[in-house]
């Protein structure tokens, strides 16, 4: 809502912190705009930046809740802001879980399922959708609802979706996937592989010591990095996450992930098969899809065929698929 600098000034000398809300509503049947959605409104904005200004100038701080079910534009206005909580859309107990958060009760440990885009050209499937119109059908919807005429929407991103896009391509995003902050900081070291070869399956175990003065919990990350001789790869991908325990001041915990032949396949179109490409592969794990903090190698002698299938509903148009 719009708020008079009056009233922003009243409250700035009032008030201890400053909290803005940001919402949006999503649903069934409804695709989101691009405007006062994805990007703020000019009143979001304007509010943003006078609250930021008026609290500042108090040596006060401004707090953004961010109530969506997906991303928004968050470049143009993060710099105002001390801090911005992404709480999704939490429900009945979501104003417990964020008092929580915010009056440090409970430290947070959540990290990003999804890229903040630093625009929306920056999507990979921007320029594809919403398509073209095919029909001036009206197309019934459960219910007895209305669409408006049928439209074909050809995506070609291929495997770039979300961060494997981002990062191959080295697009920079608002905040990448995986991210997110904590009241301490965590360490990570010691980085170690059950072997330097791939037979059957490979552990990699790694040790998170909390060195700040809050206790806390990390949620870490493992990506792995595999060759692309034969077939297009991004440059690394997700394969396992865990949180710690409660990690007191300067207490470690040792992280181990189990790495099998799946994990290390990628699906080959032609030959309808989940295939482990003989090669280099890099074991990655960090803070989230930007901030790898520690890496090791292991090779795989042979091509592993990890499971045959038969291609169905194949498309009936040309794809021109996103290739590195």
């Amino acid at each position: 809502m719009p708020a008079d600098k009056a009233l922003i000034e009243k409250k700035a000398t009032e008030s201890d912190v400053a909290i803005i809300t940001i919402g949006r509503n999503s649903g069934e049947f409804q695709d989101r705009n691009l405007d006062n959605d994805f990007n703020m409104s000019a009143t979001e904005i304007e509010l943003i930046k006078n609250v930021s200004t008026a609290f500042h100038a108090k040596g006060k701080k401004l707090i953004v809740l961010v109530n969506t079910g997906g991303v928004i534009e968050t470049a143009s206005w993060r710099d105002y802001a001390d801090a911005i909580v992404i709480a999704w859309q939490g429900g009945q107990e979501s104003g417990n879980a964020v008092a929580d958060v915010l009056s440090g009760k409970v430290n947070p440990s959540g990290k990003l399922a999804t890229s903040f885009p630093m625009a929306y050209s920056d999507v990979p499937s921007a320029k594809n959708f919403p398509g073209k119109q095919i029909s001036n059908e009206v197309e019934m919807l459960i219910g007895g609802l209305q669409k408006g005429s049928k439209s074909e929407v050809i995506y070609e991103e291929g495997i770039y979706v979300g961060y494997r896009y981002y990062n191959t391509f080295n697009v920079k995003p608002a905040f990448e996937f995986g991210f997110g902050l904590s009241y301490t900081n965590f360490i990570y070291s010691n980085l170690k592989l059950s072997s330097n070869t791939f037979t059957d399956k490979i552990t990699a175990s790694v040790t998170i010591t909390n060195t700040g003065k809050t206790a806390g919990k990390e949620v870490v990350e493992l990506y792995i990095s595999a060759p692309s001789k034969k077939l297009d790869k991004p440059t690394e991908e997700l394969k396992g996450f865990a949180k710690t325990k409660l990690l007191q001041p300067n207490e470690s915990q040792i992280v181990t992930f189990t790495i099998d032949a799946r994990s290390l396949a990628s699906y080959d179109t032609k030959a309808a098969a989940w295939v482990a490409e003989a090669g280099k592969y890099t074991a990655k794990v960090g803070k989230s899809s930007m901030l790898i903090q520690q890496s090791s190698n292991f090779n795989l002698t042979k091509d592993i065929t990890v499971q045959q299938l038969t291609n169905l509903l194949v498309p009936q148009v040309n794809i021109n698929e996103i290739k590195h």
